[in-house]
């Protein structure tokens, strides 16, 4: 809030400092009171009732000394104040001096009242919006008034959309069917992008409006669909038998995408299965009895821990060479306990020196359970022991390397 001091009748004034040069023209109190707009200070007392105070802002008379240096420059500033302009009243004071006599000279420029405040800074309409949304949202939320008193120029910033926000927030509060999705939210105007371009302002009002049952607080923020219990997308799991019959017994195909929960209720049936991040390399495994290659996707690879029965086989992790590819065999492992990595060693990424490229943002992390050679490489990658940020992506290695790799598995 401004200043308030106390005047000598002992009524209460705002105080406003004014920038700028020392002697303040009218383009300074408005730039002064803008910056208070800027803040929200005037629009978040106008929420609350305060009581309207006077506003004064000193305009910094010269001193006798700087009347007799510059006194051509004096009267023209005096004159400037002469006619201030319907919105501002001007408070004189008597500045005595030897050389020039006793001087009235603009003291203080005062606001007396919200609407010369409005009209000066040109906010009518924004001041006259506001109001609406207030009353709005104390009828329509109530539990966010306060809010709404606190965040006044971020209100403003939304509203042409203000109707739509608070209609998304009643709609979950009163409406919403247990298990909805975002997409079934039922508010004109609104739609899935619309809930995501203002998913920030929308938590905001969403953590004061709905009751605690409908908020998940282990959720963070960011995570819209979880923390207000929206259906969660499924995700899915793409794999593929390297023999190729089909997956399950009765069906034919060797390749599905299962939801994560499906798969995880319905076990295939092999001994090895060969986690791949890369597609291609996913795609061109060579046939092998008896094992299922998985679709890893990068760091997807987490999706797979409700998975519980690929711990009961011989899991194989193939990534790229660098250091990601590295934490994702590493948090395979977190999940599965024992898992092999694949064509992840220093024999293969020195024998493919002519493949290196050059990862984009390599990761420093603290990795316990890789093992000692894998640790060591990982080491030295992130070090640059070799040279900065190098990497053998999987879909560069050979292929025969890929088949020797594979051929183990093959004959046993």
């Amino acid at each position: 809030m401004p200043d308030v001091e106390v005047n000598a009748d002992m009524t209460e004034v705002r105080t406003v400092r004014a920038a700028g040069s020392r002697r303040a023209g009218k383009a300074d109190v408005v730039t002064a009171l803008r910056s208070r707009w800027d803040r929200g200070e005037y629009l978040s007392a106008l929420a609350r009732a305060v009581p309207w105070v006077p506003i004064a802002v000193p305009l910094r008379p010269p001193s006798a000394a700087e009347i007799a240096a510059d006194y051509g420059g004096v009267q023209d500033w005096v004159a400037g104040w002469q006619r201030p302009g319907r919105w501002l009243r001007v408070e004189f004071a008597r500045v005595g001096g030897r050389h020039f006599g006793v001087n009235e000279l603009p003291r203080r420029a005062w606001i007396d009242t919200p609407e010369a405040l409005w009209a000066l800074l040109g906010v009518r309409a924004q001041v006259e919006r506001y109001l609406e949304i207030v009353a709005e949202v104390e009828r329509e939320l109530p539990d966010a008034s306060e809010w709404v008193a606190r965040h006044p120029i971020a209100v403003l910033a939304h509203e042409a959309v203000w109707s739509q926000l608070v209609g998304v927030v009643r709609w979950l509060r009163d409406d919403a069917p247990a298990g909805a999705s975002i997409r079934q939210i039922d508010v004109p105007g609104v739609d899935t992008k619309f809930v995501e371009r203002h998913r920030g302002l929308l938590t905001d009002l969403l953590d004061l409006c709905l009751p605690a049952d409908r908020i998940d607080d282990s959720a963070p923020r960011h995570d819209f669909t979880r923390r207000y219990r929206f259906v969660v997308k499924p995700s899915y799991v793409r794999l593929r038998r390297l023999d190729g019959g089909g997956l399950y017994p009765g069906l034919e195909p060797p390749e599905l995408g299962l939801r994560v929960g499906d798969l995880a209720r319905l076990p295939v049936a092999c001994r090895t299965v060969f986690v791949v991040e890369n597609e291609v390399s996913y795609l061109a495994l060579p046939p092998t009895p008896d094992a299922v290659a998985v679709y890893g996707a990068g760091y997807a690879v987490s999706l797979l821990a409700p998975i519980g029965w690929l711990a009961e086989r011989d899991l194989v992790y193939w990534g790229d060479v660098d250091t990601h590819g590295f934490v994702m065999l590493d948090r395979l492992r977190g999940a599965f306990g024992a898992v092999r990595s694949l064509l992840m060693d220093r024999e293969t990424f020195f024998a493919h020196e002519a493949h290196w490229g050059h990862e984009p943002v390599p990761v420093n992390a603290h990795l316990d359970r890789l093992t000692a050679h894998e640790a060591g490489l990982y080491t030295d990658l992130i070090e640059g022991s070799y040279g900065p940020a190098l990497r053998l992506e999987q879909e560069r290695i050979r292929f025969g390397a890929v088949r020797a790799a594979v051929a183990p598995w093959s004959a046993g």
